[in-house]
């Protein structure tokens, strides 16, 4: 088994060889279990989903706030767009996380953007966590604007970028490095234990993981998509003081197909207490339709925990387009 990183880059966590790879192909460093398989997705897709009535009939629909001259808007800040991706504006510098911002192949958007994606802005970085579909969308990365976008990417994602846009500036590392950027803010690329695939060949083939963001002695955890492993607590070793965590709560049932890839609410609060987080921003919840879950069981479940005292933080739910200031959190 061979190893890769970014030798250019600076490996934070001591003795960290890089990332396992075996026939080009990374492998999850983490052992809940496998990502599912193809067997298990039949199974899924051919069983009853004993909610399915449930969420039929359920009236949820997210809180959208519309944004009006981004652009002109002061302070450091970020809007939640919807499911994962974020829009961060930090000394004066925009950074899209994830950009999925209109319906994918394969997905059906159930909640509006709060803006045309040209509304935005000029982008200066963007962070792509991994390369399903319902986390970087081709067409989105092709309509954002700017002339000098840096892309801060997993090992192997640089291609597949400057394929929907050669304009874009690529740059990848593999877990626990941080990229080279001269800015007021610091980023680094961390674990999560998920999968990658866009089709049926290139499974794994290109690194996912997560980011840590620090500016001005803030620290900004996004979790990317991930199932619940020790990797939260290696995390809080290196970064024992985490303001903000972004953490996903959606996409969990049925149980042994989502496991090892994704989170429940629970699971999520568990990894929020694992990384000694502050404030719990949830994501990945009410707008593509991914598991059997009802749309509105996500933020129901989280809410009960906050409400039962056993969320151990702050829990701010923000709307989709709600500008959230980063020294109010």
């Amino acid at each position: 088994m061979k190893h890769l990183t970014n030798s250019k880059l600076e490996t934070i966590k001591k003795n960290y060889p890089g990332n396992k790879i075996r026939m080009n192909r990374f492998i999850n460093d983490f052992s809940n279990g496998t990502r599912m398989s193809y067997r298990q997705i039949i199974k899924w897709k051919l069983s009853r989903n004993p909610q399915k009535k449930e969420k039929k009939n359920e009236k949820h629909s997210l809180n959208i706030q519309r944004i009006i001259n981004l652009p002109l808007q002061q302070g450091d800040f970020m809007i939640w767009l919807g499911h994962a991706s974020f829009y961060l504006k930090l000394g004066g510098k925009s950074i899209i996380i994830d950009p999925c911002l209109i319906s994918p192949p394969f997905y059906k958007r159930y909640s509006r953007l709060p803006c045309r994606i040209s509304e935005l802005g000029e982008i200066n970085y963007l962070l792509v966590s991994h390369g399903h579909f319902d986390h970087l969308d081709s067409s989105s990365i092709r309509k954002l604007r700017g002339d000098k976008i840096s892309a801060l990417l997993p090992l192997k994602m640089a291609r597949l970028i400057r394929s929907y846009n050669k304009k874009i500036n690529t740059h990848e590392a593999g877990w626990y490095q941080q990229y080279e950027i001269s800015e007021q803010f610091e980023i680094y690329f961390l674990p999560a234990h998920h999968w990658y695939n866009r089709n049926m060949i290139d499974t794994n083939k290109l690194l996912w993981g997560s980011y840590m963001i620090k500016y001005e002695g803030i620290y900004i955890y996004f979790a990317g998509d991930t199932a619940y492993s020790e990797h939260f607590k290696e995390i809080a070793k290196l970064f024992p003081k985490i303001d903000i965590c972004i953490m996903p709560i959606g996409a969990y049932k049925p149980h042994y197909t989502q496991k090892s890839i994704h989170m429940s609410p629970q699971e999520a609060v568990t990894a929020f207490h694992d990384l000694n987080g502050k404030v719990f921003i949830p994501m990945h919840y009410g707008t593509f339709n991914l598991a059997d879950e009802p749309f509105g069981e996500p933020i129901k479940l989280l809410k009960e925990i906050n409400e039962s005292g056993n969320l151990n933080g702050i829990l701010k739910i923000p709307d989709i387009g709600e500008i959230v200031n980063i020294d109010d959190l």
